[in-house]
């Protein structure tokens, strides 16, 4: 760092390179936190490495004369690498720019998968046909992708057997062996004794299948309802085919005589 003395006043120039760097940095508290993008009046930057609309390279100028050239094209003057030195900043609309942004984060927001932690408690003494029920439900939460704490819950004398229950666990371990991977071991953690296993990589859960019988008497009575079906139609098309006899009795006319003309004599 260099000391130049003008009139009697001291004035510091930068000597490094990160003292000359240090010039366009924003001292607003850190610099990690996330910052408003500036644009076009906001830049106040000495000067500025400016990128045209296509990509290319303009060189470094002074903000001023890069937003004229923007003004120019009918674009924005958008801070795209602030921490640059000098600011690289770039030519576009940035309305259309921030469209496009905000409909990535929502694309991306609708593809991710909140991953839950879902916990099976048990005792040391629990019987082996709940543990099988509950071993079942943790695949289920796997298959889910969802990861799973399993914890053993103390009482009273069972606290004197810790070994109990990390037997549990490890049997249960070796029952998910290839479908999930232990993320943490046991720990015994107060009258609690718990472990996270999540899915592990590469493993599918298997597909559900319909049962054979169940299949075919679904199939039988979709085969019954189309039949009923039918029928009824048919039925309905007779019905309106034939006619109808009316039971309202037809009046009998009876047939009117002319009337006689008398005979002249001659």
């Amino acid at each position: 760092m260099q000391i130049i003395r003008i009139s009697g006043k001291a004035s510091v120039l930068p000597s490094s390179e990160e003292e000359k760097s240090s010039i366009n940095r924003d001292f607003r508290g850190n610099n990690d936190r996330a910052r408003e993008t500036r644009v076009n009046e906001r830049i106040r930057a000495r000067e500025v490495r400016l990128i045209d609309e296509n990509g290319e390279m303009m060189g470094v100028m002074p903000p001023m004369r890069a937003l004229d050239i923007a003004r120019d094209k009918n674009l924005d003057l958008v801070e795209v690498s602030p921490n640059a030195n000098p600011p690289v900043c770039k030519l576009m609309d940035y309305g259309r720019f921030k469209y496009e942004q905000a409909k990535k984060e929502n694309e991306a927001r609708k593809n991710q998968k909140t991953i839950t932690l879902k916990e099976i408690r048990m005792r040391p003494r629990t019987d082996d046909h709940d543990v099988e029920v509950k071993t079942r439900k943790i695949q289920e939460f796997l298959a889910d992708g969802d990861k799973v704490r399993v914890s053993v819950q103390f009482r009273g004398p069972d606290m004197r057997h810790p070994d109990i229950g990390r037997k549990l666990l490890d049997g249960i371990a070796d029952e998910l062996k290839g479908m999930a991977t232990i993320e943490r071991s046991p720990v015994m953690e107060g009258r609690m004794m718990s472990m996270i296993v999540s899915r592990a990589p590469g493993w599918e859960p298997p597909k559900k299948q319909v049962p054979i019988g169940k299949n075919k008497s679904s199939q039988t009575e979709q085969v019954a309802d189309a039949e009923e079906s039918v029928a009824s139609a048919n039925s309905v098309a007779t019905a309106e085919a034939e006619p109808v006899e009316s039971s309202v009795d037809t009046p009998v006319v009876a047939p009117v005589e002319a009337p006689t003309q008398p005979t002249q004599k001659s």
